[in-house]
């Protein structure tokens, strides 16, 4: 029978023992198999470099939940331990271990010793892939997306100096394997209102390039550009977004955010 107790003793998969030292976030382990999906279908004009977009067709089941899917994959992160030699469990015991990583903070980690065990699965993205109807259910509902701390910052001001600050801060907390959450935005437009985990980072010149695990894109990393020289964040074209400078806060650090 599977429990939130402490396992102790070393396992192999993303959750192995190591020391104490913190492990980087990898998409290919700490990620969802599935993605966040789009409610609406977006189209970019090549000659007007604008979107347009209509209503998907058939209406998705799994929407609105971007920042749901950043946030509990960081859950993951920092409190679950995979065990893919472990003897597998019960559906109600697969579910009642999630419910009890998403009730912890995503803001500080777990002690290696007091991570919670998912036996029988190597990681994140194998177990989601396998049982996607768990964590839907209960790594949260929509609501959770529109109530997120950090709206309320987004209205104000942000500076170029507070990019560049943002941007600092960010390389840092990615070499410490932190996996910062990021929010992306462009108000009042709202042309963008999304949330990203960073997981890796590269010096292109005045450019800080980061790797990023984007929970609309769940087949491969994108890269997010912050350009020294402007201050200014840039995100390429993609299937939701016709590419081009925004706004980034990071989010799920402190009390407020």
């Amino acid at each position: 029978m599977a429990s939130v107790e402490n396992l102790t003793s070393p396992v192999q998969g993303n959750g192995a023992a190591d020391g104490g030292a913190a492990r980087r976030f990898d998409f290919f382990a700490d990620t969802f198999a599935y993605p966040n999906e789009l409610v609406w279908e977006y189209r970019l004009d090549p000659s007007s470099s604008r979107m347009t977009f209509h209503r998907r067709e058939p209406k998705p089941t799994y929407s609105h939940r971007c920042f749901v899917v950043v946030r509990a994959a960081r859950q993951f992160f920092f409190h679950a331990r995979f065990d893919p030699a472990g003897r597998p469990v019960s559906a109600d015991e697969y579910r009642a271990l999630i419910r009890a990583v998403v009730r912890k903070s995503p803001r500080q980690r777990s002690d290696p010793e007091k991570r919670i065990v998912f036996p029988g699965f190597a990681g994140l993205r194998s177990f989601s892939a396998a049982h996607p109807e768990w964590l839907k259910a209960e790594c949260g509902g929509a609501w959770h997306s529109y109530v997120l701390r950090s709206h309320w910052r987004m209205v104000l001001p942000i500076s170029r100096r507070h990019q560049q600050v943002t941007a600092d801060r960010l390389v840092a907390r990615v070499r410490q394997n932190i996996a910062p959450i990021i929010h992306l935005v462009k108000f009042p437009a709202l042309t963008i209102n999304h949330g990203m985990v960073l997981l890796d980072v590269t010096r292109n010149g005045n450019a800080q390039e980061f790797t990023a695990y984007d929970p609309n894109n769940s087949s491969q990393p994108v890269r997010l550009t912050f350009d020294e020289d402007r201050q200014t964040f840039r995100l390429p074209p993609n299937s939701y977004w016709p590419g081009g400078d925004l706004n980034v806060i990071e989010i799920f650090r402190h009390w407020l955010m």
